[in-house]
This record gives C-alpha cells, sequence and structure tokens, in this order.
C-alpha cells in the first residue's frame, strides 16, 4: 500500500504574503533564541546561522506519542541491564568484533577496565530512543476504514552517546509557537505538549555530580575539534551554570585530555587541578574522532577513573546496532524483563531486524535483501548518522561483501515507512518562500538513568525533539544538514 498522508495543523498552502513575512520574522526569532549552528562552509567561532526548521508543528497521534512516553523508562532499564551483562555483550557482539576495528577498539577498553576492576560502578545514561510511525497496515481494506491510517510506532534506534538536541528539542517548540501566533492561530498551542528536554538531561547530570560527592569537582564535556552543533552543547552549559552556579564546567576533545588530563594515586582524574566528577561525551561515536593512538589512550583514561561517565564504555557497547538486532530475537527480552505485559510492549515497537553473520539465518537475511533492497536498511554499529545504506546501495553492498566476513559488522532492518505531511522546510541561505513539499518526521524520546549494576538511583523519561526530513530524503540528521528541526502537533485520533 502507498504511504498515508496525516493532515497539517492548519490548512495549507499559505498565502505568499503572509508565507514570506513569518519566515522572514521566524528566521530573526531563530537567531536571536539560539535555533543556530555553525556553517560548515564558512566556519567561524564568530557568527551561526539558522539551523534548518519546519515552518509549523507536525501532526502526530496523541496515543502513540503518549505510549512513547510511557515506554522511556521500561527502555532505559532495559539498556542498563544490557549494559551490565558481560556476557550477553561478549557474546553479541563477538562477530562484529572481528572486522569493526571501532567497536572493537571500544570493547578492549571495556575489558581493559572490567578486568583491572571498574573504578567507578555509577553509570549516567542519557539515553535517546528514535521512533518512527509506521504507515503500513497488515489490516484489509476494509478492516483499515475502522482504524487511523497507521497501525503504530516502530523504533528506529536507541542513541546510548551524544544524544542531542536536548535545548534544540525544547526551543523548536517554541519557535513554531511563536509561529503560530503570528499567523493568528494561538489556541492551536494547546496541541503542542510541554518539552522540558533540556532541564531534564541536565538534572541528570547534576544529580549524578552529588552522587560522586566531592566538593569543588568539576564536569567535563568531550567535544569535537570543531562543534558544528555550538548551540544545542552550550545551551546545556548554560542551564547547569544558572542551576547550579557551584559546578565548574571544561571542555576538551580528546586530544586534549590526553595532553592536560591525568589520573592520581585513588584513579581521580584530575583536570587544571581539579577532580572530574562526571564526563560527559558529545564526540567519540565514531572513528574519525579518534585520529590517532592519542585519543584511544585518553579514552582508557577516562574509563579507568573514577569519574561518572555518560556513557560508560559498556554503555557505548550496549547502544550498539548489533545489540539493537539481538534483542529483538526470540526469548531475548524475556531475559532481561521477564515474561510480564512491558515485554510484550517492548516487542511491539521492534521492526524487522535480521543478524547478516554466517549462519543459516545471515544467508537468509542476505538472499531476502538483495531479492528486494528496497524494503531494507543497512546498519553498521554506529551512531551520528549518515551511515545508512539504503535501496540500490544496499543491493550493491552485499553483493560485495557476500562471501567477506565484512558483512557481520552490518545488521539489516526493515524500512519504516511513515505517513506523508505537507510543509514548508527554512533553511539557511535558502529562496525565500520555501517550497511546499511532502514531509515525513522521526520523533526522539529523552530518557535518564543512573545506577550501579544492583542499584538504580533515578530513571525517568526526560523530554523529547521531533526531526523531518524530505519524504525522498534517506537520512535526517539536523546536525549533518540532511533534516530540519520540528516538534510534534498532538492529534485526537
Amino acid at each position: 500500500m502507498s504511504q498515508a498522508r496525516l493532515a497539517s495543523c492548519i490548512p495549507l498552502p499559505l498565502e505568499h504574503r503572509t508565507l514570506v513575512s513569518v519566515v522572514e520574522k521566524a528566521k530573526d526569532w531563530a537567531l536571536m533564541h539560539g535555533v543556530g549552528m555553525r556553517d560548515r562552509k564558512h566556519f567561524t567561532k564568530d557568527a551561526i546561522q539558522i539551523a534548518p526548521f519546519v515552518l509549523l508543528p507536525s501532526p502526530f497521534p496523541k496515543t502513540e506519542f503518549t505510549k512513547a512516553i510511557e515506554l522511556q523508562p521500561i527502555l532505559n532499564e532495559l539498556m542498563h541491564k544490557v549494559a551490565h551483562d558481560d556476557e550477553f555483550l561478549t557474546n553479541t557482539l563477538q562477530n562484529a568484533l572481528q572486522v569493526d576495528e571501532f567497536t572493537a577498539n571500544l570493547f578492549d577498553i571495556w575489558v581493559k577496565v572490567r578486568d583491572e576492576g571498574m573504578a567507578q560502578p555509577i553509570s549516567l545514561g542519557m539515553l535517546r530512543s528514535d521512533i518512527m510511525l509506521e504507515s503500513r497496515c497488515p489490516h484489509t481494506e476494509n478492516q483499515c476504514a475502522k482504524h487511523t491510517p497507521y497501525c503504530s510506532w516502530k523504533q528506529v534506534e536507541i542513541n546510548s552517546i551524544a544524544s542531542g538536541f536536548g535545548h534544540l528539542g525544547p526551543v523548536s517548540r517554541e519557535i513554531q509557537s511563536y509561529i503560530l501566533r503570528q499567523l493568528g492561530q494561538a489556541e492551536l498551542l494547546k496541541n503542542m505538549p510541554e518539552n522540558r528536554a533540556l532541564s531534564g538531561l541536565c538534572s541528570g547530570i547534576t544529580e549524578a555530580y552529588d552522587l560522586f560527592g566531592v566538593p569543588g569537582s568539576v564536569v567535563l564535556f568531550v567535544v569535537e575539534e570543531v562543534s558544528y552543533n555550538i548551540c544545542d552543547q552550550r545551551f546545556h552549559e548554560f542551564e547547569i551554570s544558572e542551576k547550579r552556579p557551584d559546578i565548574m564546567i571544561y571542555r576538551r576533545t580528546l586530544t586534549e585530555i590526553y595532553e592536560e588530563a591525568t589520573l592520581n594515586d585513588k584513579k581521580q582524574l584530575i583536570l587544571d587541578g581539579h577532580t572530574v566528577a562526571v564526563v560527559y561525551y558529545r564526540s567519540g561515536y565514531e572513528p574519525a574522532q579518534y585520529p590517532t593512538a592519542k585519543e584511544w589512550d585518553a579514552r582508557l583514561r577516562v574509563e579507568r577513573s573514577t569519574s561518572i561517565k555518560c556513557p560508560s564504555i559498556h554503555y557505548q557497547l550496549a547502544g550498539t546496532k548489533k545489540v539493537q538486532q539481538a534483542l529483538a530475537a526470540p526469548g531475548v527480552l524475556e531475559k532481561f524483563m521477564g515474561a510480564g505485559a512491558a515485554t510484550g510492549r517492548v516487542r511491539d515497537i521492534f521492526t524487522g531486524l535480521y543478524s547478516l553473520d554466517f549462519d543459516e539465518s545471515g544467508e537468509r537475511a542476505v538472499d531476502m535483501a538483495l531479492a528486494d533492497a528496497e524494503r531494507f536498511v543497512l546498519k553498521p554499529q554506529r551512531e551520528g548518522g549518515g551511515n545508512n545504506l539504503y535501496g540500490a546501495d544496499v543491493r550493491e553492498a552485499l553483493l560485495r561483501m557476500r562471501h567477506s566476513r565484512e558483512r557481520a559488522a552490518y545488521i539489516l532492518m526493515e524500512r519504516i515507512l511513515p505517513p506523508l505531511v505537507s510543509g514548508y522546510v527554512v533553511r539557511p541561505g535558502a529562496a525565500v518562500p520555501p517550497p511546499l513539499t511532502d514531509l515525513v518526521s522521526e520523533l526522539g524520546i529523552f530518557g535518564v538513568i543512573i545506577g550501579t549494576k544492583d542499584k538504580i538511583y533515578c530513571n525517568r523519561q526526560a523530554g523529547h525533539m521531533l526531526r523531518t526530513k524530505l519524504a525522498d530524503a534517506n537520512e535526517g540528521g539536523v546536525a549533518a544538514g540532511l533534516g530540519a528541526l520540528d516538534s510534534p502537533f498532538l492529534l485526537d485520533m
């Protein structure tokens, strides 16, 4: 069946003069409220440009949004248990480790710190579960007349490191609220859910800081050499500074950590004479961020320390695509969650996930993808966007890797087809007014969990973000320039 369609929150298209006026106002509002990023083509630390954003909030069924919010603490706990199951992580990743050097390096660090005895048993997880509505429906046409134009939402992935948009998620709601007011549609704001992602995530850092319990200690943000997504990162710092002026925040690259940070005889991480209480990674999730052995040495030094890591190395391993695929296999969720109703709710969100290992099931998966490549996405063990293969590229890659061990570094996932909605995407430097185009959205639900293997100190849902892209685009990362900021407009359906 073709993709379903959801109606925009107000009738479109907008009248030309109205559209031009509201876009210009919105662009100025964006620049003055931190809806921005640094320009990749003409980089300077002295300027930002608007981040791409959708002019109007995108429709999302209220019942499905509520289900996602309620399920996030369950997913938090599942990830926490997975991260602390040594045998499961080892068995699940063993084939990928033979062909994926990056994951193998992370795994080696985990083994080293585990075998010498972890200096800090507490982990801070600031997770983001990314989901899409599935518009393909298994019901017959007559049955579908009694249903909404989708059946449920499906999980795309869980991000366990550098789960961004804690600021850009909430501020997307604010800019679209401003736009609706300018269009005389203030009564629609009640359909836009409150979003406290920034304060919710930052409170996770401050709660971990308090658990560390060393007065005068600091928080360390691990950042890239060049941070294009600067507003999202800095607003976390601004929020912590405002709420907890006693907490000093440092920003360092992995290279700078290698050069400047040391471990004392108590395995405390020392930076500029201060003990580091919490290390929050906004970098370290892709190979290019470890250009030399120095960066890997720095990561090992941090992991060996008493600092509370977000994420700890085993949390990052738990966020790999191979683990996601393994959790969808029969009986695996029951191992971690038992056989209760919550297990069924989690299993319902999985789309088709298939191993590409050299066994009978892996061969079936390869044959299935080669027969109908458009149905699938080929995913490596990476976070950060821009790594997946689609359509003809899936077929080409599998033909190339069919008899190579390299294929074990990937998983195969059934492609999700979310409902379409018409809308306007405002981009920096683009023509005004923007064209009316078909869009699709991906919702991210944030979660915070703090705990040891045996004790959980806090576990909660912590806000959301919505990314929207052109319907014919494969990837949707905003920081990569492919998607646009958005927020949900909840429908009673």
